[in-house]
Protein backbone atom coordinates (compact mmCIF):
# COMPACT_ATOMS: atom_id res chain seq x y z
CA UNK A 1 0.00 0.00 0.00
CA UNK A 2 1.50 3.47 -1.08
CA UNK A 3 1.58 5.82 1.66
CA UNK A 4 -0.73 9.00 1.21
CA UNK A 5 1.55 12.48 0.27
CA UNK A 6 0.02 15.57 2.38
CA UNK A 7 1.82 18.70 1.00
CA UNK A 8 2.27 20.88 4.39
CA UNK A 9 0.22 22.43 6.63
CA UNK A 10 -2.48 24.31 5.06
CA UNK A 11 -3.21 21.33 3.38
CA UNK A 12 -3.37 19.18 6.06
CA UNK A 13 -5.38 21.96 7.87
CA UNK A 14 -8.09 20.64 5.62
CA UNK A 15 -8.00 17.46 6.59
CA UNK A 16 -9.42 17.57 9.87
CA UNK A 17 -12.05 15.13 10.75
CA UNK A 18 -11.08 12.91 7.77
CA UNK A 19 -9.85 9.25 8.15
CA UNK A 20 -6.22 9.19 5.92
CA UNK A 21 -5.90 5.75 5.97
CA UNK A 22 -4.83 1.96 6.72
CA UNK A 23 -0.74 0.88 6.50
CA UNK A 24 -0.80 -2.86 5.24
CA UNK A 25 -0.83 -5.98 8.31
CA UNK A 26 2.26 -7.16 9.38
CA UNK A 27 2.91 -10.13 11.13
CA UNK A 28 3.37 -9.96 15.38
CA UNK A 29 5.84 -12.62 15.79
CA UNK A 30 6.97 -14.56 19.19
CA UNK A 31 10.56 -13.23 18.21
CA UNK A 32 8.60 -9.79 18.11
CA UNK A 33 7.00 -9.93 21.75
CA UNK A 34 10.37 -11.41 23.34
CA UNK A 35 12.65 -8.65 21.96
CA UNK A 36 10.48 -6.57 23.22
CA UNK A 37 10.49 -7.97 27.11
CA UNK A 38 14.20 -8.24 26.58
CA UNK A 39 14.27 -4.42 26.10
CA UNK A 40 11.56 -3.58 28.81
CA UNK A 41 12.77 -6.30 31.11
CA UNK A 42 8.94 -7.22 31.17
CA UNK A 43 8.68 -11.50 31.00
CA UNK A 44 5.12 -11.71 32.18
CA UNK A 45 4.51 -15.19 31.15
CA UNK A 46 1.52 -14.22 29.10
CA UNK A 47 3.21 -12.71 26.37
CA UNK A 48 7.23 -14.98 26.54
CA UNK A 49 5.99 -18.40 28.17
CA UNK A 50 4.17 -20.11 25.01
CA UNK A 51 3.38 -22.98 26.80
CA UNK A 52 1.84 -21.68 29.97
CA UNK A 53 0.44 -18.73 28.00
CA UNK A 54 -1.89 -21.98 26.03
CA UNK A 55 -3.60 -22.68 29.50
CA UNK A 56 -4.26 -18.95 30.44
CA UNK A 57 -7.22 -16.73 29.90
CA UNK A 58 -6.52 -15.73 25.65
CA UNK A 59 -5.46 -19.64 24.56
CA UNK A 60 -2.08 -18.75 23.94
CA UNK A 61 0.60 -15.76 24.13
CA UNK A 62 -0.18 -11.86 23.74
CA UNK A 63 1.70 -9.10 22.91
CA UNK A 64 2.30 -6.42 25.52
CA UNK A 65 -0.14 -3.39 24.86
CA UNK A 66 3.03 -0.50 24.83
CA UNK A 67 4.23 -3.29 22.05
CA UNK A 68 1.14 -2.83 19.72
CA UNK A 69 1.57 1.02 20.57
CA UNK A 70 5.21 1.20 19.95
CA UNK A 71 4.82 -0.71 16.38
CA UNK A 72 3.41 3.28 15.61
CA UNK A 73 6.09 4.48 13.87
CA UNK A 74 6.56 1.85 11.73
CA UNK A 75 3.37 1.37 10.98
CA UNK A 76 2.22 5.17 10.55
CA UNK A 77 5.10 6.33 7.58
CA UNK A 78 3.33 3.70 5.86
CA UNK A 79 -0.33 5.26 6.50
CA UNK A 80 0.81 9.24 5.50
CA UNK A 81 3.58 11.23 4.95
CA UNK A 82 3.64 14.76 5.33
CA UNK A 83 6.07 17.61 3.30
CA UNK A 84 6.60 20.98 4.07
CA UNK A 85 8.65 20.59 7.39
CA UNK A 86 12.38 20.31 8.25
CA UNK A 87 11.44 18.03 11.15
CA UNK A 88 8.54 16.36 13.43
CA UNK A 89 8.78 15.01 17.00
CA UNK A 90 6.56 12.86 18.61
CA UNK A 91 4.81 15.29 21.83
CA UNK A 92 2.77 12.45 23.25
CA UNK A 93 -0.45 11.04 24.13
CA UNK A 94 -3.81 12.06 25.30
CA UNK A 95 -5.49 8.72 25.58
CA UNK A 96 -4.22 5.03 25.27
CA UNK A 97 -6.70 2.18 25.27
CA UNK A 98 -5.93 -1.55 25.03
CA UNK A 99 -9.67 -2.88 24.35
CA UNK A 100 -8.55 -6.50 22.91
CA UNK A 101 -5.40 -8.38 23.02
CA UNK A 102 -3.16 -8.86 20.25
CA UNK A 103 -2.56 -12.36 19.82
CA UNK A 104 1.01 -13.92 18.56
CA UNK A 105 1.25 -14.92 15.13
CA UNK A 106 -1.97 -12.23 14.62
CA UNK A 107 -1.61 -9.37 11.64
CA UNK A 108 -2.21 -6.31 13.09
CA UNK A 109 -2.47 -3.22 10.65
CA UNK A 110 -2.88 1.09 11.61
CA UNK A 111 -5.80 3.19 11.03
CA UNK A 112 -5.28 7.10 11.46
CA UNK A 113 -8.17 9.98 11.19
CA UNK A 114 -6.47 13.34 11.88
CA UNK A 115 -8.34 14.86 14.88
CA UNK A 116 -6.78 18.50 14.82
CA UNK A 117 -4.49 20.46 13.80
CA UNK A 118 -3.23 23.91 15.75
CA UNK A 119 -0.60 26.69 15.32
CA UNK A 120 1.99 26.52 17.47
CA UNK A 121 5.42 28.80 17.32
CA UNK A 122 7.71 27.66 14.28
CA UNK A 123 4.83 24.81 13.05
CA UNK A 124 2.03 22.73 14.21
CA UNK A 125 0.92 20.40 16.38
CA UNK A 126 -1.36 17.92 14.69
CA UNK A 127 -3.60 15.15 16.94
CA UNK A 128 -3.78 12.07 15.39
CA UNK A 129 -6.39 8.74 16.43
CA UNK A 130 -4.24 5.58 15.77
CA UNK A 131 -6.32 2.70 16.09
CA UNK A 132 -4.46 -0.83 15.65
CA UNK A 133 -6.68 -3.69 14.72
CA UNK A 134 -6.36 -7.05 14.11
CA UNK A 135 -7.14 -8.92 11.03
CA UNK A 136 -10.56 -11.13 11.13
CA UNK A 137 -10.91 -9.28 14.78
CA UNK A 138 -14.28 -7.52 15.84
CA UNK A 139 -13.02 -4.91 18.15
CA UNK A 140 -9.62 -2.93 17.98
CA UNK A 141 -6.67 -3.41 19.99
CA UNK A 142 -5.80 -0.35 21.28
CA UNK A 143 -6.95 3.19 20.62
CA UNK A 144 -4.53 6.07 20.98
CA UNK A 145 -4.26 9.89 20.61
CA UNK A 146 -0.97 10.65 19.71
CA UNK A 147 0.22 14.16 19.22
CA UNK A 148 3.05 15.31 16.88
CA UNK A 149 4.55 18.55 16.47
CA UNK A 150 5.89 19.72 13.25
CA UNK A 151 7.92 22.61 12.74
CA UNK A 152 8.82 24.52 9.22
Amino acid sequence: MTARFIDGPDELKKLVGEHLGYSDYIEVTQEKVNMFAEATGDHQWIHVDVEKAKAGPFGGPIAHGYLTLSLGPVLYPKVVQIGGFSMGVNYGANKVRFPSPVMVGSNLRLGVKLLSVDDIAGGIQSTMEFTFETEGATKPNCVAEIIFRSYV
